[in-house]
């Protein structure tokens, strides 16, 4: 009789153990996403394409679609995608972790990081820089008209637009509002194409400069003073605050943390917000947005056109920034190299290094770094000033309503 009942209950056991297992509940999609995590780990560690935000985005893909585990690392009660923060019952690890996500904390944190390790110097030595950045942004624009006409909605075309930034965390920070399914579409279409930079911009570089253009040699910048950098970041946060509250977030922390590094009087916050705190909010922002990357989201004929389209918003990014720089080179008779036109986007300090390598194939000598990282700089500014303006137009239509719609509709009447 004990022995019956014992041999019930193991064989009870093991049945329970294979039903638990994960291949006998995986799908397709499942391993078509391992494959895909496999190539963007490959990417990050041996190409070192934007390792430290790719790797740990890759990975959380990776853990999110072993067969099964979803049900441990999120949670099935009382439904994965209801962020019920009132209702914790079973729930996984990274279902708390993606809170930072919902609720859009993470993408101004690590902006808090940026602001503490970038030097506005350039920017304030030359303002007119700023309007490099601003050009910059063109393909923002052009990108939401884009897919708007390919029948997104306008909540879900201002998140992809967003790409054309080259701002990984403004893109995540825009998506999370309006479009939270396309968050991890978008997160890595924009990440990729930062990596992407050199293969991306010089040949668009060379094609819109000339010879000539290209060995320019740029009248060194002035000294900024320190009181200059310290009321820089509050001006400018107080007056784009005032115009666009929209953008303060993202902007407001940027220029806190550039606060810290000029200041001079807080130096271990600084120096945490470059990087204990930058790490680990990377660390959680990209396992985060890797873990909703499922086959039944990411593997979708919109996934293929928010990669076209995000393509085609860095490279008018691109263009739009170069054109203003060759405007800028013909007013000033020849004085501003057109090449910093194309750090107008808002990858720093990526895209002024590119910059300087171009220049610097045609006259080792001819340093444009420093001019470069003004527009860079202000291509951030810029971007978080963008992501406000959608936010501001567009955050009340991520639902679909009527209005939405007949904006889509206007819009689509005009491209055709």
């Amino acid at each position: 009789m004990q022995s019956g009942l014992l041999a019930v209950d193991i064989g009870e056991i093991f049945i329970n153990l294979f039903n638990s297992m994960g291949f006998t509940n995986g799908e397709w999609q499942n391993y078509v996403m391992l494959l895909i995590s496999f190539v963007l780990m490959y990417l990050a560690i041996v190409k070192k394409f934007e390792p430290l935000l790719l790797l740990p985005i890759a990975f959380g893909m990776f853990l999110m679609n072993i067969p099964g585990a979803d049900e441990v690392l999120w949670g099935t009660y009382p439904d994965p995608d209801v962020h019920d923060y009132d209702t914790v019952e079973n729930r996984g690890l990274l279902w708390y972790l993606y809170f930072g996500v919902d609720k859009v904390i993470y993408p101004p944190l690590i902006f808090l990081g940026i602001g503490a390790m970038t030097d506005f110097g350039p920017l304030i030595a030359n303002p007119k820089s700023m309007l490099i950045g601003a050009g910059a942004q063109l393909g923002i624009f052009v990108a939401f008209i884009l897919a708007v006409f390919l029948g997104f909605s306008v909540a879900e075309a201002a998140s992809i637009a967003i790409i054309g930034g080259a701002d990984g965390p403004t893109a995540i920070y825009v998506t999370s509002q309006l479009a939270d399914d396309f968050i991890p579409m978008i997160a890595i279409a924009a990440y990729s194409y930062m990596a992407l930079i050199p293969v991306i911009q010089k040949p668009i570089m060379r094609a819109m400069t000339t010879k000539k253009e290209r060995t320019i040699k740029m009248k060194q910048l002035r000294k900024v003073s320190k009181l200059e950098k310290v009321l820089f970041p509050l001006i400018v946060t107080l007056v784009v605050g005032i115009i666009l509250p929209s953008s303060i977030a993202l902007l407001g922390m940027l220029m806190l943390g550039n606060l810290f590094r000029e200041s001079g009087v807080v130096d271990r916050l600084s120096t945490q917000a470059q990087n204990g705190l930058m790490n680990t909010i990377t660390i959680f922002l990209g396992i985060s947005v890797g873990c909703k990357a499922t086959g039944e989201l990411f593997l979708s004929v919109d996934t293929l056109l928010i990669i076209v389209i995000g393509l085609l918003a860095f490279v008018i990014g691109t263009i739009g920034g170069l054109l203003v720089a060759k405007i800028m080179c013909v007013a000033t008779h020849g004085k501003v190299n057109p090449l910093i036109g194309s750090a107008g986007v808002s990858a720093v300090p990526m895209a002024a290094r590119i910059s300087e390598d171009v220049g610097r194939e045609y006259d080792p000598q001819n340093h444009l770094l420093m001019h470069a990282m003004g527009p860079n700089v202000a291509g951030v500014i810029a971007s978080s000033i963008a992501a406000g303006i959608l936010l501001a137009c567009f955050s009340g239509y991520a639902d679909g309503t009527a209005v939405a719609e007949a904006v889509q509709s206007a819009v689509s009447a005009v491209m055709a």
